[in-house]
This record gives C-alpha cells, sequence and structure tokens, in this order.
C-alpha cells in the first residue's frame, strides 16, 4: 500500500498582491499571518515541492506543478503537516481539505485544489 502525505509550502507575500483568485479566496486573512498551500503526495513532501519548483511535468507531458508554488513557493512548513501523517490516499485527499479550513480558521491565507 502506498502511504500519503499532505504537506503546506510558505507562499511570498507577492501571491496575495499579485494574484486575484488568490485574494478572492481568502476573505478572513488578516495581514498578519503567511500566505499557505496545501497539499497531498505519494511522494515525500520534499520531492514534491522540488517537482513544483521545477515545473515538472508527468511522462505524458501534462503538467503536474502548481503554478502558485512555482512562482510563490518559499519552503515547507513541516510543523504544520508533519504530525498528520502517514496515511491513504483517501485520508489524504480529505485531510488536504480539512487542514485548509483549519488554517483558514486561523487566519492564514490558504490555497488548495
Amino acid at each position: 500500500m502506498t502511504a500519503y502525505s499532505v504537506y503546506v509550502v510558505e507562499l511570498s507575500r507577492k501571491v496575495w498582491t499579485e494574484n486575484r483568485k488568490f485574494r478572492e479566496a481568502n476573505p478572513q486573512f488578516n495581514g498578519v499571518v503567511e500566505c499557505l498551500y496545501v497539499g497531498m503526495t505519494s511522494l515525500t513532501p520534499e520531492q514534491r515541492f522540488k517537482k513544483h519548483k521545477t515545473n515538472a511535468r508527468s511522462l505524458k507531458g501534462h503538467k503536474i506543478a502548481s503554478n502558485l508554488v512555482l512562482k510563490y513557493g518559499l519552503y515547507l512548513r513541516p510543523s504544520l503537516y508533519r504530525h498528520l501523517n502517514p496515511m491513504n490516499k483517501t485520508q489524504a485527499m480529505d485531510m488536504e481539505v480539512q487542514l485548509s479550513k483549519i488554517l483558514k480558521r486561523q487566519r492564514y491565507a490558504v490555497w488548495y485544489n
């Protein structure tokens, strides 16, 4: 069985000023805490972050990197996710949404797919 993980990437504050969709998705953001991206992966969070930052593509040529992380991703925030991993795929899919909602309630600006 493949183990899955959720992960959190801190994004540059530029995402707030440069990306309208990001701003619109985060009316709760108070400008004090960080902008974040939450994802899930069957890779290690470190491997997945590297794929984002290199604009990786699948063997079939499909883009597998988030433009937000490619352009604005700074580094992983393991203190926000390490305690949750590993899990199965269904749990990871659910946890990606749950963790995003938890972080939004804490006034972070958050993007997830």
